[in-house]
């Protein structure tokens, strides 16, 4: 039997596997301060056909990035692998081999239709999908949430950028989701059984390369660690919010835009429990009040919405001025994910779809816009 190109000898062995992309619909940057956030799986997935092929090699097939061939026996980091889904596999590996967890070879179809560099979490969902696989395949029992976990070990250490746990563990989990990182082994995840009546999740893609923001991510931590540090805590999240804003003074030494992105910590930390508060009660008014603040709060104290180091190109600010001018007093609007390029989310009256969609084509070109739903599944087996 062939799949992919691979003689799967043993139709029998044959397994499939997927997981979701997400969106952040709260809390931004506050996961790696240990803070809250809201997030949801999305009816876009990465998916696999797979069968062991009983030896210690991963051997994979993307249409997007060709064949790689992984040799477990040798789980040490390697520099070339950066940035490449090899990194992700050996990097799931590693982290499942270092927890006691069984691995072994296997052949693998992988596709996705999560569009790349759309801020959907094409990569954390690669990382859900192989760890479910290893799970599938050679029954490691392990939780949703060491999944989630093995996925950021894998991107951070392997594949070279810097994250928070929010994107593997939105995907690992599915549905719509409370996550609270105070203690970093042991979120605490939340279901929201919650929906979004009358609206759209759209996300808009307005381009922009990602090549060079790493050091604008690292940034974000970075400051905010160094304020924390001032009261002699490693992060924002066992600061206390009365003492910062009492010492604002004394801080400026280290400089405004740290106390800025403090600012915004403490804001959106807060504003994510607000914003599950008023879709518990079906207040929508209130969540996408909350939605817009949490969008402001990003570009006026975590300035994330474009890179100083490229101030002409402000694709986010642009798509977020004309969101505003379509959706207000309708809708909502707000900076989504790592941010300095990349995408929005927006809540798009379902009567305003198609206004919203060629207003922003005209813009950012056709296929910018992307319309969601939640995904109630997370990774996992599918057959």
């Amino acid at each position: 039997m062939f799949v992919g190109g691979f003689d799967m000898k043993n139709g029998a062995d044959l397994r499939y596997f997927s997981a979701p992309g997400r969106v952040e619909v709260g809390g931004n940057h506050t996961d790696h301060q240990r803070g809250r956030v809201l997030a949801s799986a999305i009816n876009l997935e990465a998916s696999a056909a797979v069968t062991p092929n009983g030896t210690n090699v991963v051997r994979m097939k993307n249409a997007v990035y060709g064949s790689d061939e992984i040799d477990l026996s040798d789980l040490k980091f390697k520099s070339e692998e950066i940035g490449t889904p090899a990194s992700l596999v050996r990097g799931v590996a590693a982290w499942f081999v270092e927890n006691g967890y069984a691995i072994g070879g296997f052949d693998a179809e992988i596709s996705s239709n999560i569009p790349l560099g759309a801020g959907l979490s094409s990569s954390a969902a690669i990382e859900v999908l192989i760890g479910n696989i290893f799970k599938g395949l050679f029954g490691a029992d392990i939780s949703r949430i060491e999944i989630a976990q093995a996925g950021q070990y894998a991107e951070n250490i392997y594949f070279g950028k810097p994250c928070g746990l929010m994107d593997q563990a939105a995907s690992s989990f599915g549905g719509l989701n409370l996550i609270d990182f105070h203690d970093p082994d042991k979120p605490i995840v939340t279901s929201v059984l919650a929906e979004f009546p009358g609206y759209s999740l759209c996300v808009v893609n307005t381009g922009g390369s990602h090549a060079d923001l790493t050091p604008d991510y690292a940034a974000c931590t970075r400051e905010m660690k160094l304020i924390a540090k001032h009261f002699g805590k490693e992060f924002l999240r066992d600061v206390s919010e009365d003492e910062f804003f009492s010492s604002l003074a004394s801080m400026r030494r280290l400089g405004d835009r740290a106390l800025l992105r403090a600012i915004h910590f403490f804001g959106d930390n807060k504003r994510v429990l607000l914003q599950v508060d008023a879709l518990e009660k079906g207040d929508m008014d209130t969540f996408l009040e909350l939605v817009i603040e949490s969008g402001r709060s990003s570009f006026a104290y975590l300035q994330n919405s474009y890179s100083p180091n490229n101030p002409q190109e402000q694709g986010l600010t642009l798509a977020l001025a004309l969101s505003e001018r379509i959706l207000a007093g309708c809708g909502a609007w707000r900076l989504h994910g790592g941010g300095f390029a990349g995408t929005i989310l927006a809540f798009v009256p379902h009567d305003k779809k198609d206004v919203y969609r060629d207003k922003l084509s005209a813009v950012f070109g056709d296929g910018c816009c992307h319309f969601l739903e939640v995904n109630k599944h997370g990774g996992g087996t599918v057959l």
